[in-house]
């Protein structure tokens, strides 16, 4: 059995989730599906032009896993602008970003919550 899922942090679900190519009927559009993850990735990367490490570090994850999201992020958008597919946002595997507790980070060698700190100090 492999390891557990970690949740990754998308700030906020957007207000539109459903987008197709103008001019052609619902009927005759096939549609590909883009996670909320891969959403928040491209937004951090993209729009926002963070780097994939703190893209990473926005969504809790680790930069490989950043990269991989990213990229299949780009390749859902890509393949639906070239075949004029209408692109659905939904599912994955995410919390947003106001319901997840703060982070600690270890310091130092010791163990329990003495040797836990809140992230930035």
């Amino acid at each position: 059995m492999g390891r557990k899922k970690k949740r990754r942090i998308v700030q906020r679900e957007p207000d539109a989730t459903f987008y197709k190519p103008q001019g052609i009927p619902m009927r005759n559009l096939e549609v590909a599906t883009l996670s909320f993850e891969e959403l928040e990735a491209i937004r951090l990367a993209d729009a926002e032009g963070l780097s994939q490490e703190e893209g990473a570090q926005e969504m809790g994850v680790s930069r490989p896993t950043f990269g991989r999201v990213l990229t299949a992020a780009r390749k859902v958008v890509a393949e639906a602008l070239n075949k004029g597919l209408a692109i659905r946002i939904e599912g994955g595997h995410y919390t947003i970003a106001s319901e997840t507790p703060p982070c600690r980070k270890r310091r130092g060698r010791g163990r329990g919550m003495a040797a836990m700190a809140p992230c930035g100090e």
